[in-house]
């Protein structure tokens, strides 16, 4: 089928959502280098810190269905918005704050609130509406990448800006850059659309049907691994690095590599979603990192294998995000694509919180992330399994609808 060219008013949408992906999906992206200047000047524990991206991740995911759904009502502009000044406001408070609970407020409640409400995941949901269905994966996978390019800049950015002005001063400065997301959420003015077989179906009624969907839910599972996996390596591969003794520079180059190559498996996600099976490509990524993942920590770590291991991890970071949220809009079509796939992301986030804190508990105690890596193999292998049934056609209503 050919596919349809984009007028220049859809082309700057997803301009604009490249853009805020890179702003926000960075921004959090380096939180782990954070981690050891953090709870060495506040003189915390490694698992005060944890838990405060733990909660992060669990408020971000508790909130992305919730923000998807007033995107889908009111609009995406509003919903970056306020998600830009609470995101903003909740990084600053964290270079300020002085105890446990002030850094899980900070960090955790105000950065988790800020996320969901700007984040891919809405703008995303946007291109799905607005961008013609035979070039959605390709917008999203094009979006997510950009994430990914976020992160490999604020790696190096976080790491420049820690070394010349210090950490708190470092986390202003990103709060700052993340008023940026307010001129382009502009962009978004006047999003509209009808979609075929969806025109009457209310809130309610979509979840009723997402609910009874056993394919939707296998996803939804699915995604769980997804979370558990990032969470985890974006926390506390940092200090695992320090810990076998290797150079600060050695961490910052792993965290940028994962960016760097996520690009590459993010856009190329996206683009093998368009056209081969969504769900294949799903258990292929999870088997790939259970495999990866095995091979890193059966061996010494060094320089060299922290690298190469970090650029195999970038190729399966966000690849998962292309097809899966595609599978969403193929399933459910983009009518309330923000909070279909919100409530997918919910599940990830409950991964990333159990991933980040299991992590940060178990080196408190044992001095060793031995047992969490093991999780993390099994893991992927369940996920890959769990794909597999996945039954990749729409519902009913949109398969008698009219083209």
């Amino acid at each position: 089928m050919a596919e349809r060219p984009m007028s220049n008013s859809l082309l700057a949408i997803v301009v604009a959502s490249c853009l805020v992906a890179v702003i926000t999906f960075g921004s959090r992206a380096g939180f782990g280098l954070y981690l050891e200047p953090i709870t060495s000047s506040r003189g915390f524990g490694r698992e005060v810190f944890a838990l405060a991206i733990g909660i992060q991740n669990i408020v971000w995911g508790i909130g992305q269905p919730i923000a998807g759904a007033l995107a889908d009502r009111f609009g995406t502009t509003r919903v970056l918005v306020g998600g830009a000044l609470v995101y903003a406001l909740g990084m600053v408070a964290t270079a300020l704050a002085a105890t446990p609970m002030a850094l899980h407020l900070s960090a955790g409640v105000l950065v988790g609130i800020g996320g969901s409400g700007a984040s891919f995941g809405i703008v995303m949901a946007a291109t799905s509406r607005l961008v013609p269905a035979d070039r959605r994966s390709w917008a999203m996978g094009l979006v997510t990448a950009s994430s990914s390019l976020g992160q490999f800049l604020y790696a190096f950015l976080n790491h420049a800006l820690i070394t010349a002005f210090g950490w708190q001063a470092a986390l202003a400065i990103l709060g700052a850059i993340l008023l940026a997301v307010l001129p382009l959420a502009l962009a978004f003015r006047g999003e509209t659309g009808t979609i075929a077989g969806s025109a009457h179906l209310t809130l309610a009624a979509a979840l009723r049907e997402a609910v009874a969907h056993r394919s939707y839910l296998l996803l939804v599972a699915g995604f769980f691994t997804c979370g558990y996996h990032v969470a985890f390596i974006q926390t506390h591969l940092p200090p695992y690095i320090a810990d076998a003794g290797l150079a600060p520079w050695v961490a910052a180059a792993a965290i940028a590599l994962v960016g760097l190559f996520n690009m590459i498996g993010s856009y190329a996600a996206g683009v093998m979603a368009g056209r081969r099976s969504k769900k294949l490509l799903l258990a292929a990524i999870y088997f790939a990192r259970s495999a990866v993942i095995l091979a890193y920590v059966v061996l010494p770590p060094t320089a060299t294998s922290t690298l190469l291991f970090a650029a195999a991890m970038g190729l399966l970071w966000l690849s998962t995000v292309p097809p899966t949220s595609g599978l969403v809009a193929l399933m459910f079509g983009p009518r309330w694509m923000g909070t279909l796939f919100g409530i997918v992301f919910l599940s990830h986030q409950l991964g990333a919180l159990l991933g980040v804190w299991l992590g940060g508990f178990w080196f408190d105690r044992t001095g060793s992330y031995d047992a969490v890596w093991a999780t993390m193999i099994l893991m992927g292998i369940v996920a890959g399994l769990l794909h597999l049934p996945i039954v990749e056609q729409p519902v009913a209503r949109l398969r008698a609808a009219p083209a």
